[in-house]
């Protein structure tokens, strides 16, 4: 059963790095993550947050 991802950020860039959620004790290493253009969205796999591109205003760094 897929369930929805705990936290959800819209990003203009198509790399992004995470490190979870420090303000509340859930930080991770740092992690690059790199969304692909046919999905259009990626989960860290640390902390579960999905980072999610806003194709209209995303920069052409891919």
């Amino acid at each position: 059963m897929a369930y929805p991802a705990p936290e959800t950020e819209t990003v203009t860039k198509w790399k992004i790095a995470c490190q979870g959620d420090e303000s509340r004790g859930l930080g991770h290493p740092r992690v690059w993550l790199r969304i692909a253009p046919e999905m259009g969205f990626v989960d860290c796999g640390y902390c579960d947050k999905r980072f999610v591109i806003d194709r209209e205003h995303a920069s052409d760094d891919h």
